[in-house]
């Protein structure tokens, strides 16, 4: 064989370093990762439970704090409470990357799952309004949990798996979001709904809406115990360990940026194209972009959705208990497991990511206008539709997410990867922070117009959430998105 055939890369793995550690026992131990995506699986539940956990009782826990003076004003108030968290995301996320890029990606989730034990559980024993804002502010400050372990899913099982992960974080993060408000619909107000079991005078009496923090601070504390056996993957390299090192293969990894080295025709070693400054990676802000403006859409949908489901059918609601919006969304949860599971891998492979998020948002749209025809049912009838609508709903939504995770996840290397979640993290947070704002705020306007002849009432309300989707939809064409290509040098828009 002539030198001209000989390998050009190589690969050396260093000692002491968890990453090359992860990427030996990938390749000697071929097939799915399933502990390790387990642990993905249960810490993302963990960091979603308390986002969404409170909008079943937040319009009860609002209007126990009398400071609504009238009962269409409880809207704008909670809109503010669910805002909080997002807000105090926005402000660390980057830093929490930044972090996780430094030290590992386990430290900085075990410290986000101790926050959610601690600030919680304070959040549940809330006895006025400034209180459950600052409690929500102070969690979502410090629960630096999604950045890290997103890269923690697309690095531990490597690239064959790379799509398999982060659709298992989408899919942890939806069921959070869908179990959290059935945990919250179940648990909250124990001693009205079970007073048998709960005395006025106990607790949770005393405390209606602190069941279900507590439960969800309990099984922060399990996670956080479960996060010391499980192992970092972020590249460390120094002096000492390259002195130590041994290869393996044909790709060699640099110490600095545990990036492939090329080797030419010469033999000049070089390394691949630098990412640089993240704002100006197109590839990775594009995809930022539009993931926050489906975010935008998707969390004021959330807020919506369960002051729509308990509103009097008078004013245009469906009249629902906390119960009953618990058991509607614990059935979709359901439903988008089994999707994601089994289906997302296999239609995400023969379409792609961009093409599964547009028929997605596609779909979405006409399925949102048709809820307040919904509203006009009854009986059982009205629950097998919204239970499917609603189903159909978080699946469209979460298979959005998935799709966009990819490509910002393939946009950089992974020496930026927390960084560029935690950019991601802070973006999403501030749409997200205006999305139940926003979403309250339009809820109360609208049951105000609820007796207008042009979009009167919830029409209103579900006409301007399908014009944000659209909006995110239009996003994903050029030559706004733009794809990195596979020699990661080129970004064609």
């Amino acid at each position: 064989m002539g030198d001209a055939e000989q390998p050009l890369l190589k690969k050396i793995y260093y000692d002491n370093c968890p990453g090359c550690e992860r990427e030996q026992r990938n390749e000697l131990r071929r097939g799915i990762p399933f502990k390790e995506f387990m642990f993905v699986a249960i810490t993302v539940l963990c960091a979603s439970l308390p986002i969404s956990s409170l909008f079943p009782f937040l319009y009860f826990m609002v209007r126990d704090f009398h400071i609504a003076k009238r009962d269409e004003d409880i809207g704008y108030y909670a809109g503010y409470i669910g805002s909080s968290y997002m807000l105090g995301r926005a402000l660390t996320s980057v830093l929490w990357g930044m972090v996780a890029d430094r030290i590992g990606r386990k430290p900085v989730v075990l410290l986000g799952t101790l926050s959610v034990v601690v600030f919680n559980t304070i959040f549940g024993l809330s006895t006025s309004f400034w209180m459950a804002i600052t409690t929500r502010f102070l969690l979502g400050s410090l629960s630096g949990i999604l950045g890290p372990i997103r890269a923690y899913a697309s690095e531990v099982g490597g690239q064959e798996y790379q799509a398999l992960g982060l659709s298992i974080v989408s899919t942890a993060w939806g069921l959070g979001l869908i179990i959290g408000p059935a945990l919250g619909g179940f648990l909250a107000q124990p001693a009205e709904k079970h007073p048998t079991i709960f005395d006025k005078e106990s607790l949770f009496g005393r405390f209606p809406y602190f069941l279900p923090c507590l439960c969800i601070s309990i099984y922060a504390i399990c996670v956080a115990i479960a996060c010391l056996w499980f192992p970092e993957t972020l590249h460390k390299h120094n002096a000492e360990s390259r002195e130590g090192s041994h290869s393996n293969g044909d790709v060699e990894y640099d110490s600095h940026d545990c990036g492939l080295i090329e080797g030419n025709e010469e033999g000049v070693r070089q390394a691949p194209n630098s990412d640089g400054n993240l704002l100006k990676n197109w590839p990775l802000m594009s995809s930022i972009i539009v993931y926050c403006v489906f975010q935008l859409h998707d969390m004021a949908y959330t807020e919506i959705f369960s002051l729509w489901a308990v509103t009097d059918r008078k004013r245009g609601g469906l009249g629902f208990s906390s119960d009953i919006v618990g058991q509607v969304l614990a059935i979709s949860g359901f439903g988008l497991l089994i999707f994601q599971l089994f289906l997302y891998p296999m239609v995400q492979k023969i379409l792609g990511p961009i093409k599964v998020s547009r028929l997605a948002a596609v779909l979405s749209i006409p399925l949102l206008a048709s809820y307040p025809y919904i509203a006009m049912l009854s009986g059982v009838v009205l629950l097998c539709v919204i239970n499917c609508a609603s189903m159909l709903k978080n699946v469209l939504s979460v298979t959005i997410t998935t799709g966009l995770f990819i490509l910002q996840n393939n946009s950089v290397t992974q020496k930026q990867r927390g960084a560029a979640s935690g950019l991601a993290l802070t973006a999403q947070s501030l749409f997200k922070a205006a999305g139940p704002a926003g979403g309250g705020a339009l809820f109360s306007w609208a049951q105000k117009r609820a007796n207008t002849s042009f979009l009167p009432g919830e029409q209103m309300v579900f006409f301007v959430l399908n014009i944000v989707e659209l909006a995110g939809l239009l996003m994903t064409f050029k030559p706004f998105l733009a794809i990195r290509s596979n020699n990661r040098k080129s970004y064609p828009r």
